[in-house]
């Protein structure tokens, strides 16, 4: 039996080489495939990782360092991914991970299925603070053989601190120049059989303007949050080998919702419980497997009052309480067999339960159940420790479709500096609650004979490294290629739905495009690093780009971090090329073309570097940029003269913001 400690090392290691592409660290893992005492499901995209899957990951130390509050913001370093908070920290996001929608992507936290299946195109940023992640591990490409709707582009897996044998922890607080605070803190350890992490962080700012343009009738002007996170972790080591891990988060959240006009007051007041229960079973080559039940209930509190034009008391909209909200329940189980040598298989079990409704866009209440049937086979290091190749299918019993889904993946070491890799096959996406029970006469209405997405992937990579005097250089270049069939997309021109309604859009979309990405570590602490993707997503018959899914995006970094002095420093350049936006009355808009810079310093004022204050500057020039490309609205003139004239605005990216932060670890 290996030391925890040591398992931590060598699962960092696997991951690291995945996500950085080091063939050295690859070889080293490879020797470790299987890991005593990690959970089958923890190292799960690690394995996929060395059969080809294109994984990448974050640790802590990148998202501290920058200086991020939550997860988009600790995301945007990811090569292939673009993703901006539409509204500052803690707010819905616009996500294209290689040419996908915002709803071809799955978010877990660790690993119970985070995506609200009310609305496809939400994310769970906004109740998810950055203090508490272990790491972010993102693979790219399709993923639904085991992780199923939603993961048509790809999963973002976050995982919380992980446990320790010794006893230590950490306490941080930050402020920023928008009146944002920020104080969060973990206690981990062990007494005899008995492991816990228990950890709880406080989040607060007032907010910046987060439109263009805002008409005098709006008072509300500033989007502000309130949100405040307790979890705990709890394992019980039954036997050396059978552990029993329970997992709970309790987050609360006042988050405001505004618009650009006539607001007085509009909020969504959360509350959401995370929890699971899982078996692990770990100790034989020849078996694992675990057991796991989930269990994630959202409730909002909306409320939305408005002023009138011209000026009087303020109307209620939504009274305070309006609900909309869901839980999702299920369980799921995996085992792995190597009963012989040359092969092993992965055989799983998913069920999901999904319940939900909306009263503020109105969503008749509604429910789904989900049952999925899951086998892999994988060649082992008896067959060839250069060539790893996996194949597998997923079946899927839904209320809406049955689909049966395959992949296959694989990668080659042709020497230690270089190897080659893929992953193809297919994926699916549910059509979520408001696109086939929507029936708000304001909006866009339901339509319950869609049909399900299908998607065909491919993933091809070559990697490897250069070793020279100076340092070390990490280098990859990757091509994806997506065919979408019965993608679900707006329909404005059938008469009977003046509104709008849902349709499956004929033909095949495509997306397809490259990313090059590079690392470099030299001498002296110094680190580099660069990443630019292009992607063409066109609907059927078009030459022009899908709207919100930008053509070009990159970014570079450059790092100091000397082991042997008491600071460090980063800067990096976020770029983005062309974005468009098409609305009716405007025409095509392009919102994109802008870079940000980035920047932040931080020292250790004790020998031992339990202390830390960081210093950051988001958005160092103050560029004024769209964050979720443009919308339109009817302006006070408009209500005033009865013409209802609409106006253009965006949303507006995070101004310069300083934010200075300080740890102490113990």
């Amino acid at each position: 039996m290996i030391s925890r400690r040591k398992v931590s090392q060598v699962a960092l290691a696997i991951a690291l080489s995945g996500g950085w592409f080091s063939q050295a660290s690859a070889r080293e893992a490879d020797e470790t495939i299987i890991i005593t005492g990690r959970s089958l499901e923890e190292t799960l995209p690690q394995e996929l990782s060395h059969y080809g899957h294109d994984v990448v990951t974050v640790d802590a130390k990148q998202i501290k360092d920058g200086a991020a509050l939550d997860v988009a913001r600790a995301l945007e370093a990811v090569p292939g991914l673009y993703i901006r908070s539409q509204s500052g920290p803690f707010s819905y996001v616009d996500v294209a991970l290689q040419g996908s929608r915002t709803q071809d992507v799955l978010w877990t936290w660790d690993g119970i299925r985070l995506n609200n299946r009310l609305y496809g195109t939400t994310s769970p940023n906004d109740t998810l603070p950055a203090s508490m992640i272990e790491r972010v591990e993102i693979l790219r490409g399709g993923e639904s053989l085991f992780y199923g709707t939603q993961a048509a582009a790809g999963t973002i897996n976050i995982v919380t601190r992980d446990f320790t044998d010794d006893f230590d922890g950490q306490i941080n607080g930050s402020v920023d120049s928008f009146a944002g605070t920020s104080v969060d803190g973990y206690a981990r350890g062990a007494v005899g059989r008995h492991k816990f992490v228990a950890y709880a962080t406080h989040n607060q700012s007032e907010g910046y303007r987060p439109y263009s343009r805002i008409e005098p009738s709006a008072t509300d002007r500033k989007r502000g949050y309130d949100l405040w996170s307790a979890g705990l972790k709890y394992q019980f080591e039954l036997a050396e080998d059978l552990k029993l891990n329970a997992f709970w988060q309790h987050t609360e959240a006042r988050i405001d919702n505004l618009s650009p006009a006539r607001v007085n007051e509009s909020r969504n007041d959360r509350n959401e419980e995370i929890a699971s229960l899982r078996l692990d079973y770990t100790g034989s080559d020849t078996v694992q497997f675990f057991l796991k039940g989930y269990f994630h209930d959202w409730k909002t509190a909306y409320v939305n009052i408005r002023n009138p034009v011209p000026a009087g008391p303020p109307v209620v909209l939504y009274p305070p309480g309006t609900f909309w909200g869901y839980q999702d329940y299920g369980g799921s189980a995996v085992v792995k067999l190597r009963p012989h040598r040359g092969l092993e298989y992965l055989v799983g079990y998913d069920y999901q339960r999904f319940n939900g409704r909306d009263d503020v866009l109105l969503i008749a209440p509604t429910n789904e159940k989900v049952h999925a049937g899951i086998l892999q086979v994988r060649t082992t290091d008896d067959l060839s420790r250069k060539a790893r190749i996996a194949a597998g299918a997923r079946y899927n019993r839904a209320q809406q479709a049955e689909k049966t889904i395959w992949n296959v993946s694989g990668r080659y070491d042709f020497s230690d500096a270089l190897f080659a890799e893929a992953n193809g096959g297919t994926s699916f996406i549910l059509p979520d609650a408001s696109q086939l029970y929507g029936n708000d006469p304001c909006c866009e209405f339901g339509n319950p004979k869609l049909k399900a997405e299908e998607s065909l992937n491919l993933n091809a990579a070559l990697g490897g490294n250069l070793a020279f005097s100076s340092g070390r250089l990490q280098w990859k270049a990757a091509y994806f290629n997506r065919r979408i069939t019965n993608l679900i997309d707006y329909d404005y021109d059938d008469p009977a739905f003046p509104n709008g309604t849902y349709i499956n859009v004929p033909n095949k979309v495509k997306a397809q495009g490259a990313t090059l990405e590079l690392n470099a570590t030299l001498d002296k602490g110094l680190t580099a690093s660069a990443s630019y993707t292009w992607s063409r997503v066109r609907n059927p018959g078009s030459s022009v780009q899908r709207d919100r899914n930008p053509e070009q995006y990159g970014r570079a970094a450059i790092g100091y971090a000397p082991t042997d002095k008491p600071f460090g420093a980063n800067v990096a350049v976020l770029w983005t090329g062309d974005v468009y936006s098409t609305l009716p009355g405007f025409g095509r808009r392009n919102y994109g073309n802008y870079a940000v810079v980035d920047a932040g310093v931080y020292f250790y004022p004790d020998v031992r570097r339990k202390h830390r204050l960081g210093i950051n500057v988001e958005n160092l020039f103050d560029r004024e940029y769209a964050s979720g490309g443009f919308r339109r609205a009817v302006s006070d003139a408009g209500v005033l003269n009865g013409t209802n004239t609409p106006f253009l605005y965006y949303l507006r990216g995070v101004p310069r913001t300083l934010r200075v932060s300080y740890g102490i670890g113990f």
